[in-house]
């Protein structure tokens, strides 16, 4: 077994403390990795006060994690050491399933294996996550991190990247297509950047007038805002495609209208019940509304190609590991643009 330090949630009502942590000895298909950066995510918020109620404590936080390959297994072909490498929001799945069959391990029919939280053979018997000095993962949910992309600012781009890259990916955006992107939070920011660069007209649709500046130097193409009745009686039937990335429950209904027929609103943000949904729009426009997770392996991969590509990372605020609680308070209150990143230099 291997040791390192971590920064770990030891109760739902504690702070975040320093804590010593067991990593499995590298296997035959395994990588070592020394953790550079982690980006901290909203779940990781969730997990740590145990929203929901799964949180098995100690609990380490982290799947936005960039780093540098320290050690192979002897079984290991596309991995060496000194590498940039990457691992996002999962480091498992069942390998048989129709879903992994066709490179969608996020959607695993037996269940993939979270990067933090998830029974395991590793140490402790759960997977400890990004807030460390080091992981151990095996090959196959290793992702190799492209020259030219800064390693800090793209460690979010393995939640919040993926998270909008893969909708927009599977409903074909491109060139001749308007998209709204609704929220301009860590997804939202990330939404506009990639349909932009997809070629799509990309609106951001916001309650917030005073967004509207950081969204066009985002790469927006205009500003909708939502609460302007008159502006949205104007964009109704116009829209493509809708990236909801609204993360607490709200009223889809809202939105509906700014549908073209079988435009499509998918979800990425709030997950749970929300306000009642009236079908009419749906029926009379035959609009959709979908869902996304994350991307798989294969996918991810693909993304941060095209971030490497169109020079795309998210807005980052790199922080010190001491400084964790207190990022946690501000992301409470939204107080960050767009993503923290924890350096994991400053962890001893």
């Amino acid at each position: 077994m291997l040791t390192t330090p971590s920064i770990a949630a030891h109760s739902a009502t504690t702070p975040l403390a320093p804590l010593a942590i067991a990593r499995r000895a590298v296997g035959p298909q395994d990588v070592q990795i020394d953790i550079d950066y982690c980006g901290i995510c909203h779940t990781d918020l969730h997990v740590a006060k145990n929203d929901w109620g799964r949180s098995v404590y100690p609990i380490v936080p982290g799947h936005e994690i960039v780093g540098r390959v320290r050690a192979v297994g002897a079984q290991v072909t596309r991995f060496a050491p000194g590498q940039a490498v990457a691992v996002g929001c999962f480091v498992g799945s069942c390998g048989t399933c129709s879903s992994c069959a066709d490179h969608m391990e996020q959607y695993c029919l037996n269940g993939y294996t979270l990067t933090y939280g998830s029974p395991s053979a590793d140490p402790g018997g759960y997977t400890q996550g990004g807030y460390s000095k080091c992981i151990v993962v095996g090959q196959d949910f290793v992702l190799s991190l492209p020259d030219g992309l800064d390693a800090a600012s793209a460690a979010p781009l393995l939640c919040a990247g993926i998270t909008s890259y893969s909708p927009l990916r599977h409903w074909g955006i491109g060139p001749g297509m308007t998209v709204g992107v609704i929220g301009l939070g860590g997804l939202g920011h990330m939404g506009i950047k990639l349909a932009h660069a997809m070629g799509a007209k990309t609106v951001m649709i916001t309650t917030s007038p005073g967004k509207a500046a950081d969204a066009l130097r985002l790469g927006a193409n205009e500003v909708l805002i939502s609460t302007d009745e008159q502006a949205m009686l104007a964009m109704a039937n116009q829209f493509d495609f809708l990236l909801n990335t609204i993360p607490v429950s709200h009223d889809f209904n809202a939105y509906m209208s700014l549908l073209k027929v079988d435009g499509t609103m998918c979800i990425v943000g709030a997950i749970g019940p929300n306000a009642p949904l009236n079908t009419r729009p749906m029926i009379l426009g035959r609009r959709n509304i979908a869902g996304s997770l994350v991307g798989g392996i294969q996918e991810t991969q693909e993304m941060l190609e095209f971030c490497a590509a169109h020079g795309i990372v998210s807005d980052i605020e790199l922080i010190k590991a001491t400084d964790i609680n207190l990022a946690y308070e501000r992301m409470q209150k939204n107080d960050v643009k767009y993503r923290f990143v924890i350096d994991m230099a400053s962890l001893v």
